[in-house]
Formats: structure tokens, sequence, C-alpha cells
């Protein structure tokens, strides 16, 4: 089933913006914008009328930051996410944010790349998350299972534990009074980083980009596993200490960092901790920011 209102085949629809030769933005009959997937549907110029019989998958109420960052996923991974979304939201008891589709694509993207380049991280929370999502828990290692036969790759089992929770921040909900408290806390706490970021490397970064989005979700699982009290371990380390070498200023901006957290919050970031924020804010320097004069 398409995450999407029921559309009759004389409806149609337009696309009016390419995404890539196969996902672009669309128009519905009611005039409703979407993102819509299907096989060269968004080849050609633009306007032109599609027909729903080209058309797979239709994403309604997407995050347009999410939209820049569809270029970066490879094809077939995000053929297989949106695949898997349907089979998801059938599963799961509760309703999933319009954007699970395509972070769940970025997220197996970037778990593909890790397994490919030897880089195999250890997810320590594997067995609390199998505990406490045992029915994400449950999707995310059938879906491992999926991607290791359909892309190749080694990938542990301990990746499902990423899924899962993948899945449950995508989780549509109503907010207490206490967590709402807590996510303006993280919201203020991620604004001061990116702050710190742009300062050390005199750089502006696009808050309205994918790349942000992205280093965003990422820094809001490292807030998460602070107020938890829970630490990150990775078997990677040897793999990934190059960065210190290679990056010595993200070295220097993530122990300002740490810094700040230590004074606003209270806790200690270990290495591991450090090391990951390195390697999102090198990405984050790459792919969202803006080279600007230093004042």
């Amino acid at each position: 089933m398409r995450y999407a209102r029921a559309l009759r085949e004389e409806d149609g629809m337009q696309a009016i913006r390419s995404i890539n030769n196969n996902v672009a933005i669309c128009v519905d009959a009611g005039g409703n914008e979407c993102v819509a997937m299907g096989k060269g549907i968004g080849f050609g110029k633009m306007p032109r009328d599609v027909a729903l019989s080209e058309v797979t998958h239709t994403y309604y109420s997407v995050d347009p930051r999410l939209l820049e960052g569809i270029k970066e996923i490879p094809q077939d991974v995000l053929l297989f996410a949106a695949r898997a979304a349907e089979h998801v939201r059938a599963e799961l008891s509760y309703a999933l944010s319009p954007n699970m589709a395509f972070l769940l694509a970025d997220h197996i993207a970037f778990a593909i790349k890790r397994a490919r380049e030897h880089l195999q991280v250890r997810m320590p929370l594997a067995y609390d998350v199998e505990h406490n999502y045992p029915e994400e828990y449950r999707v995310g290692l059938r879906l491992v299972r999926q991607i290791r036969k359909e892309f190749l790759v080694d990938l542990g089992d301990d990746e499902a534990a990423g899924i899962a929770m993948n899945l449950v921040n995508s989780r549509l909900e109503s907010v207490s009074e206490q967590d709402a408290a807590r996510s303006q806390s993280d919201d203020i706490m991620l604004e001061e980083i990116t702050e710190i970021v742009e300062e050390e490397f005199g750089l502006r970064v696009d808050r309205a980009s994918f790349a942000f989005s992205r280093y965003a979700t990422h820094l809001h699982y490292l807030f998460a596993r602070l107020h938890r009290g829970e630490v990150l371990r990775t078997e990677a380390i040897s793999g990934l200490e190059g960065l210190f070498d290679h990056f010595p200023e993200g070295v220097a901006c993530v122990e300002r960092i740490a810094d700040h957290i230590m004074d606003a919050w209270g806790v200690t970031l270990d290495a591991d901790e450090k090391l990951f924020l390195v390697l999102h804010i090198s990405r984050i320097c790459i792919k969202g920011g803006n080279r600007a004069a230093r004042v």
C-alpha cells in the first residue's frame, strides 16, 4: 500500500520538478504536492503529465530538506527502502512519519558504505533495543538479512538495532510536557553546537540542507544516549582513528563541544562519542556548509 491518499487512474498527476530520473515532485488532481517514484518519472522536460500507471510510490508531507539528499542515495538502495517501508507500515501497530522511507534509505546506504569499506560498527545497545523494542528489532533483523542478500555485503545482526531505532524515531505520537521540555533543550544544544562548528571553521551551515538534517539526527541520537547514561562503543576505532590525524581541526572543535556539553549538562563525552562526532562534523563541513569570511 502506498503511503498516500487514494488516487484514481483517470486523475493522473503532473511532474513539476525532477529529483533524479526516477523521483519527481508531482501535483495530484486535487492540487496536492507529493514526492512520486517510478521508472523514468523524473526524466524529460518539466512540467509534464504522468499517468498513475507510471507511479510506484507516493509520499505526502515530506520534509523539503530531505529532497536534495535523495540525489545522493543510490537508486537501488532507494527502491529497496521504498519497498521495505511499505511492508514496515503494514507490520507496525502505529503510524510512521512520511519521511521514514527516505531516512531509512539514507541509513541503509550509509550502513552498506561502511560495510564495503570494512568499517564494522558494533551496536552495544543491541540487546537493550531487542528487549525494549522487540517489534522494531524483529523488522530490523529481517531487513538486515534482506540487505545482505540483495547488496552482497557483510552486515552484522547488530545493525538491526540501528534500523529499529530509525523506526522508533519515525513514530508519530503525542508528546508529554516533560518530553517537550527535553526536546526544546536538545534543540537549543543542537543550535549551540552548530554555532561552535561555524565559528571554528569559518562557515555557515545551511539548516535547510539534507546534510544538516542527517547531522541533526545523529546529534539527537547522541543526546538521547547522554540523557540515558548510555555509552557508544565501536569495534571500528582502528579503521576510523585516522580521522584524528587527517582532521585535527575537527578534533579541536569536538573538544570544545565536549567542554560545552559538560558545562551545560554535566555529562562527559567518551573517546568513542568524540570519534563519531568528528566523523559527523566532517560530513556537515563538506556537504552542508558554505565557506564564509572569518569575523
